[in-house]
């Protein structure tokens, strides 16, 4: 276990501890941090919290994540001589968006207008088309989407939830990165995920619209994990060592 940080991030206090031995020297220039899982374990954290604690650190140079083989020390002081502003974690702020716009979504079942439902379904063909052109505009369709969806529930409290969620999201470096990985991985908006919402959202059925967006957010979170997997040399070796085990057995 870690000590609280300032802002009370919990990924915060990973990437503080951690910065905190590279400096020391603890963990020396080239070497490979531990595995994902054996982080998640020593500071008794989820993976998604390792992940976000190991881009913060990315972020102020101190590590290289090697797509295949880890995540190494490149640097015993932040780039610029101090750490970079730490803000919202990707994985925290899906957490929240998924609580929030779960919620969301059930209470505009009851009060979504047909013309609104029209709406979305053109923000989806909107999606569709910029997702092969222009992941950015794809990506605005999908926030006015779901902004739109606040906006159905007449509640202003709700729309500016939403949309302080999505704020945040364009405002943090850390997002960005992951974001940025992810969709050179080949992460977009996904079409079928929007319309299951909004097919939920015309049955006027709050606990099926809450259930496709909590689903939908969901899977979000573990398209971006599974797309910014760190695959680490022990996983690697023990495949290689398998498929050798097989080969001898059918020599």
């Amino acid at each position: 276990m870690v000590g609280k940080s300032a802002s009370g991030r919990l990924y915060e206090r990973v990437s503080d501890d951690l910065s905190a031995r590279i400096a020391s020297g603890a963990y020396t220039i080239g070497q490979r941090l531990p595995a994902e899982r054996v982080l998640a374990q020593t500071y008794s954290v989820s993976r998604p919290t390792v992940r976000e604690a190991i881009i913060a650190l990315e972020l102020d140079g101190l590590v290289e994540v090697r797509m295949g083989s880890g995540v190494y020390v490149t640097s015993t002081t932040p780039r610029g001589g101090k750490a970079a502003e730490a803000d919202v974690g990707p994985f925290e702020l899906l957490e929240a968006r998924r609580a929030i716009e779960g919620e969301a979504c059930a209470l505009a079942a009851v009060r979504i207008t047909d013309a609104e439902l029209d709406a979305l379904t053109g923000l989806i063909a909107e999606m569709h088309d910029e997702n092969g052109r222009d992941i950015d505009r794809s990506e605005d369709a999908d926030r006015r989407f779901h902004v739109l969806i606040a906006e159905a529930t007449q509640n202003s409290p709700m729309v500016t939830a939403v949309e302080a969620l999505w704020d945040a999201r364009a405002r943090s470096p850390q997002y960005k990165l992951l974001s940025d990985k992810a969709h050179a991985a080949g992460v977009i908006p996904r079409i079928d995920e929007h319309n299951i919402i909004v097919e939920a959202l015309r049955t006027r059925d709050p606990e099926r619209a809450r259930t496709a967006m909590r689903g939908h957010l969901t899977r979000v979170l573990e398209s971006i994990m599974e797309a910014t997997e760190v695959h680490e040399m022990e996983q690697a070796r023990a495949r290689v060592a398998q498929q050798r085990r097989r080969y001898a057995a059918l020599s």
